[in-house]
């Protein structure tokens, strides 16, 4: 039997293959071989997908594989993997799993130990990512915020101190609500950036702080069309001794709660590396407010 995570040369291999996002010159060579080689394409939406492979004469068989029954049917392509024939994981554009169905089966196809290999390619946050102008040597993919504002302004929250390039993806009937909130939480000043409709005719990319970026927006309903990525600069603390972050005036309030107050600020600074004199004086303020 072959051991959870080791390669067994009787099977057939899963290629994660990535495909265009929108212009198909971006289609590698490797890819156009691959997907004509293999059994089986595992594909997002077989009609979307159909007219891709048509486009390179390519006639493998299509089988659907989405978020609504890829944990399902995953015993199907393991089926074929096993009996020695190989398939294809492509999502509707751009790089499987990123965004896209494809992680319950490449996790199955791994636990029983078949090979899984990338065949990298276009990927619409690394793309905006490189040409965007903001530090790239370390960000983080948030992905679709959601869909209502309470939630949305909730996960903003969450990362408004991130010192990382924040990336995110949003959908276009959505762009404006999603810049009005970053633009409340993050503030009118963060750098930002839109790129929308990466690689296709009507490419954007538009880099402006965010309370500009989102009047942009708001101006031209163009730029609410299409497939969006907006990258957001990451938080720098401010140069001012006296600034305190979210996370240190949480633990203050609460241990003022319980305490006196120069107690509780000598306290609040060992527990979080913030200056006494400072945390004492935010103290008095807030005991003066109350």
């Amino acid at each position: 039997m072959t051991a959870p995570g080791a390669s067994n040369s009787a099977t057939g291999t899963l290629y994660v293959v990535a495909t265009p996002i929108g212009n198909l010159d971006d289609m590698s060579a490797r890819a156009l071989k691959i997907l004509g080689d293999v059994a089986l394409i595992a594909a997002e939406d077989t009609r979307h997908s159909v007219r891709l492979l048509q486009h390179f004469g390519i006639n493998t068989p299509l089988a659907a594989c989405h978020e609504h029954n890829e944990r399902d049917e995953g015993g199907r392509f393991l089926d074929k993997l096993r009996a020695g024939e190989s398939v294809a994981l492509i999502s509707d554009a751009g790089t499987p799993l990123i965004s896209d169905p494809g992680y319950h089966l490449v996790r199955q196809v791994r636990a029983a130990g078949i090979q899984v290999v990338p065949v990298p390619g276009p990927c619409a946050l690394i793309a905006a990512l490189s040409a965007a102008g903001l530090p790239s040597d370390r960000f983080i993919f948030e992905g679709f915020l959601p869909a209502k504002t309470v939630g949305r302004r909730s996960r903003l929250e969450q990362v408004r101190e991130e010192p990382r390039t924040l990336i995110f993806y949003e959908a276009p009937h959505r762009i404006l609500e999603c810049l009005q909130d970053m633009e409340l939480v993050f503030g009118p000043d963060r750098p930002a950036l839109l790129a929308r409709e990466l690689t296709k005719t009507f490419e954007t990319l538009k880099g402006l702080p965010l309370s500009e970026l989102r009047a942009f927006v708001e101006a031209d309903s163009n730029q609410q069309r299409g497939e969006c990525v907006v990258l957001v600069a990451g938080w720098t603390a401010p140069e001012s001794d006296e600034a305190v972050s979210a996370e240190v005036m949480r633990v203050l309030d609460l241990l003022l709660k319980e305490m006196p107050l120069k107690r509780a600020a000598a306290l609040a600074a060992e527990i979080t590396g913030a200056r006494k004199n400072v945390l004492y004086q935010v103290a008095l303020e807030r005991q003066k407010s109350s």
